[in-house]
């Protein structure tokens, strides 16, 4: 083979929004597209990237560098995949590496082997636990991971370990070469604990869905539309349970890692087969070891969150997407994607249909239906026979509150809990309050580097910044006026509890945000206590909202239901709704009646009327009426060109730049293109950030204009004073 045919191109994880061609040295074997190769990368190191083609290059063989090593004797990523990441570079105009680097496992974007080995473990000996701390007088790192092997009975894997000490291998090696510890390699993934008693018999609407999906033929996109507590669920797991049985493969998302494990107990317990599941939270061995099952096709489902849709599948039957219209389907940063519409393409690639799930559909998914896109599959009761929740608006205007709490809630809190039955109450906000307030001239403490106020956490008595995360003291004198009535105004999470623990002193009262369940399982130990009947009032955030099945919760309080309803993003309205209906569906799911109360100070406003009359497809027809007049999507398309600097003004002046550009190559007069401003928090983390959005009635110009923008985008100058980056389909213009 001639020198020329030995050139493939090769997808880097940099931020170059192009492939870069390379040599196949004689002595190496040719990769085939989807292998991981090692490479030459910059003037003094190697880089794992991944073959895209075999392909000739438009540069002099001379120019082009030999690669390493092949890592892959076989595709790691196949034909179907690769052309799925590829799309997805384009569409979302991000660099071709970033979007193949997001789909590996860490192991496996560092060059490790691709075997699907366990982890792992190692356990101290009888001997070794017999001895004593003192003979590790000169040898703290061998100390250290010994007392930690000691207090684990069931022992540690290697990424727990290496969590200790970067020396932890050397520590270990000289523990067993001792006889004092010995290691095995754990099962990667077992199989599960299959149902010993039948599974709940169907409602007539649940059967008629699974009845639709599984006699789909090839690609047909499906939303099952059910109200809380319907039983979506149970219709995914008939449909797997039948393409299981015809030998395929299905894949499952989540949008929330607090979900998985709930979800995947219930598949475990469904399943005799091992079940994948893959989230951020996993060791990069758990997750390794899963990516590679499911690739090689030996396990039949994958239960993961976002960027489990890039999971090789060779045998797929159905993709599901649970709680569709869920904002943490959309990355954020880096590779903005959204995991939902990448599984929708998937899905219509492979010719497998694909069931979206939602008692509260995105509009745009529900313009999808009625443009005869999608078919509605709709579950319009609860499953065994359960009632829905009623839901009563508690007017503020006209009753008094103390610590966040009306009258009538407290009331009915106190009937609550007095029958043995569960209450959940729900804010968005953690903390004990919102603001640091001096009441002799108003000061009110700011983050310095964000324009944000600092919220006050009693527990720790610090300021914190839930923006940016800076923390710092509170002030003992006010640094306005020298006074010292500083006090804490609002209330967040912390002080409802708070508050709970003095008014109903014998309750036991449990808080569920992100500042109570930090460490590694301690969300899933608390959820399980509450389940187990551990808990009589639970106070959180969103991370309670959706998902979670609390048979004993029979009231649900919304303590702050205004937040957001007038927000600066045009989808603020829609996620209120939304939130407060996935809120309030977590009462009355078994046989005891649900109640709901919603605090707000505007109960005639057009959101809670339909709230009161549980009607979620009036508050989409007004939405959408709305949407349709001020042109926003569904009925166009948006990408937003953000930029953001530490100078003053230097994200503005780059967008005006790129502005000028936009306008010298727009592509159709239907292509809108708004004015650089600055974002509604305009100071973040120290940096000053601006955007600039650009609107179409149609995809196809706009990412015309888009793809010819980026290049003489990158070519300015100022593109390399500022931090910038392109979000197509934003789902946030904060």
């Amino acid at each position: 083979m001639s020198a020329a045919a030995r050139t493939i191109q090769i997808a880097i994880p940099a931020p170059l929004r192009k492939s870069f061609d390379y040599l196949v040295p004689a002595d190496l074997p040719m990769p085939a597209p989807g292998a991981r190769v090692r490479v030459p990368f910059g003037p003094r190191r190697t880089v794992v990237g991944v073959v895209l083609a075999v392909a000739a290059s438009a540069m002099p063989l001379r120019q082009l560098k030999p690669i390493v090593e092949v890592l892959d004797d076989q595709p790691l990523l196949p034909p179907s995949m690769l052309q799925l990441l590829c799309w997805a570079a384009d569409y979302y105009h991000h660099p071709i590496g970033e979007v193949i680097a997001t789909a590996l496992p860490a192991r496996l974007r560092r060059g490790e082997p691709a075997n699907t080995g366990g982890a792992s473990v190692w356990t101290l000996t009888a001997e070794g636990a017999a001895v004593d701390d003192a003979v590790f007088k000169r040898a703290l790192i061998q100390q250290r991971v010994w007392r930690a092997l000691k207090e684990a009975a069931a022992g540690l894997d290697d990424d727990t370990l290496a969590e200790l000490s970067p020396r932890w291998r050397a520590a270990i090696d000289g523990l067993a070469a001792k006889g004092w510890a010995s290691g095995y390699q754990r099962e990667c993934l077992e199989a599960g604990e299959h149902l010993q008693t039948p599974p709940p018999s169907m409602t007539a609407a649940q059967t008629a869905a699974v009845d639709a999906v599984v006699s789909a033929n090839g690609f047909r996109p499906f939303l099952l539309h059910g109200v809380t507590g319907s039983g979506k669920t149970e219709v995914y797991l008939r449909v797997i349970d039948e393409v299981l049985r015809r030998g395929q493969q299905a894949l499952v998302l989540v949008p929330e890692i607090s979900l998985t494990p709930q979800l995947a107990a219930r598949f475990r317990a469904r399943f005799r087969e091992p079940v994948a599941v893959l989230h951020s939270e996993m060791t990069d061995a758990e997750r390794a070891c899963a990516w590679l099952m499911a690739h090689h096709g030996k396990v039949p489902i994958v239960l993961g969150t976002r960027s489990a849709v890039f999971t090789p599948l060779p045998k797929l039957g159905v993709i599901v997407v649970d709680e569709e219209h869920d904002a943490s389907y959309k990355q954020q940063d880096g590779f903005r994607y959204s995991a939902r519409d990448v599984a929708m393409l998937r899905a219509n690639r492979a010719g497998v249909p694909i069931v979206l799930g939602s008692a509260t559909p995105s509009l745009e998914t529900l313009q999808r239906v009625r443009a005869g896109a999608y078919t509605e599959l709709d579950l319009p009761d609860r499953a065994g026979g359960a009632a829905m929740p009623t839901i009563e608006l508690l007017d503020l205007r006209r009753l008094a509150i103390d610590d966040g709490l009306s009258h009538p809630l407290r009331t009915a809190i106190s009937e609550t809990v007095s029958r043995g039955e569960q209450v959940l109450l729900f804010l968005n906000r953690r903390g004990f309050a919102p603001v640091w307030m001096c009441y002799g001239c108003g000061w009110v403490a700011p983050c310095q580097r964000c324009d944000a106020r600092l919220t006050y956490h009693r527990a720790s008595s610090r300021l914190r910044c839930h923006h940016c995360g800076a923390d710092s003291a509170l002030p003992a004198t006010c640094p306005g006026c020298r006074g010292t009535e500083l006090n804490a105004l609002g209330e967040g999470t912390e002080r409802i509890e708070t508050a709970l623990k003095q008014m109903f002193a014998t309750a036991r009262i449990v808080r569920i945000d992100r500042d109570s369940v930090r460490a590694k399982g301690a969300l899933e130990a608390t959820l399980e206590s509450v389940h187990d009947g551990h808990a009589d009032i639970l106070v959180g955030t969103q991370m309670l909202s959706k998902g979670h099945d609390f048979p004993n919760v029979t009231l649900v309080g919304v303590l702050n239901a205004d937040q957001g309803l007038y927000g600066s993003d045009f989808r603020a309205g829609e996620r209120l709704v939304q939130q407060i209906i996935q809120v309030s569906g977590r009462a009355g799911r078994a046989a005891k009646a649900g109640r709901v109360l919603i605090q707000t100070y505007h109960p005639d406003h057009p959101v809670f009327t339909a709230l009161r009359q549980q009607n979620y497809q009036q508050f989409a027809d007004y939405a959408l009426t709305e949407r349709g007049e001020t042109g926003f999507p569904p009925f166009s398309h948006l990408a937003l060109l953000r930029a953001e600097s530490p100078a003053i003004g230097a994200a503005l002046a780059f967008l005006r730049h790129a502005h000028a550009l936009a306008r010298a190559c727009m592509p159709a007069a239907e292509v809108q293109l708004m004015d650089p401003m600055p974002s509604p928090m305009e100071r973040r983390a120290g940096r000053y950030r601006a955007q600039l959005l650009v609107q179409s009635r149609t995809r196809a110009p706009l990412h015309a204009l888009l793809s010819d923008w980026l290049e003489r985008i990158s070519a300015l100058k100022e593109a390399k004073r500022v931090r910038w980056s392109l979000d197509v389909d934003p789902i946030d213009t904060y």
